[in-house]
């Protein structure tokens, strides 16, 4: 039985990473997530609910369109597969209980994944996620075993209200942006949901994360310091870790200081 419903649930995750793959290519483009159906972006022809299984249909297709052999991109099975081991962290995380908090924290990730891949892209952090997200997580915190409203609302503050600051640093600075607003209602969604200690850790770990991979950058490619990186693209992993391991993380980093 409990095979079965992990089984569920990854299946749950392939479907629904291929409705965010829809998300992550659709929104920044302002196009309908509704229709028209999905098609070839290279011959246009519409395809077929059997090649369009997830991560299933790329295989048998070797990862190219089935009318015009185009190459399809490798990232929309990645999202599926993502997403689908996601949803069973998240299950086993949830001690395999199928309740509030369970679906709860599935939307909150598949969020995560949406402005991580977007992000990354499109350099956007559309609103359209985050501010919902953001409401959502203030409207649900009274209900949680693990967070109050008081404590949503501090790790909104202290997660939006850092990069602003940041924001705010850096354009007085050097008269130009270097985090977008984005970024900030990323943090303020990111930080209603996991509260004041998981959104320092959220943000400790996307800002070591990113210098590493920029430096890598710089080293390795040629970029210099004007190089713009996709923070939210750090974030998401970075939330992702707190929300799952964030408390026992944090419990540890506290005994070396007893």
């Amino acid at each position: 039985m409990e095979t079965l419903r992990v089984i569920l649930v990854a299946v749950v995750g392939l479907v629904w990473g291929s409705f965010l793959n829809v998300v992550i290519y659709r929104l920044p483009r302002g196009l309908s997530l509704v229709r028209p159906p999905s098609s070839c972006p290279k011959c246009g022809r519409r395809i077929k609910w059997y090649d369009n299984i997830p991560v299933l249909s790329y295989v048998i297709l070797g990862g190219k369109c089935r009318f015009c052999r185009a190459k399809i991109s490798a990232v929309y099975p990645v999202v599926e597969a993502l997403t689908s081991a996601c949803f069973v962290v998240v299950y086993f995380h949830n001690l395999r209980f199928f309740d509030l908090q369970f679906f709860a924290d599935c939307l909150f990730v598949s969020a995560l994944i949406a402005l991580g891949f977007i992000d990354f892209f499109e350099q956007i952090i559309p609103d359209h996620i985050s501010l919902p997200m953001l409401i959502l997580a203030l409207v649900y915190a009274p209900f949680r075993y693990d967070l109050n409203l008081r404590q949503a609302l501090v790790g909104a503050v202290a997660g939006g209200g850092f990069l602003f600051i940041v924001y705010l640093v850096y354009l007085l600075w050097r008269k130009k942006e270097g985090l977008g607003m984005g970024d900030v209602m990323m943090m303020l969604m990111v930080g209603a949901y996991l509260g004041l200690s998981r959104t320092i850790l959220t943000l400790l770990l996307a800002s070591v994360v990113g210098a590493i991979f920029g430096l890598l950058l710089m080293k390795f490619r040629g970029k210099d310091l004007k190089f713009a990186l996709p923070f939210g693209s750090f974030i998401a992993p970075a939330a992702f870790v707190a929300l799952v391991w964030g408390d026992p993380l944090i419990t540890w980093y506290l005994s070396f200081f007893k």
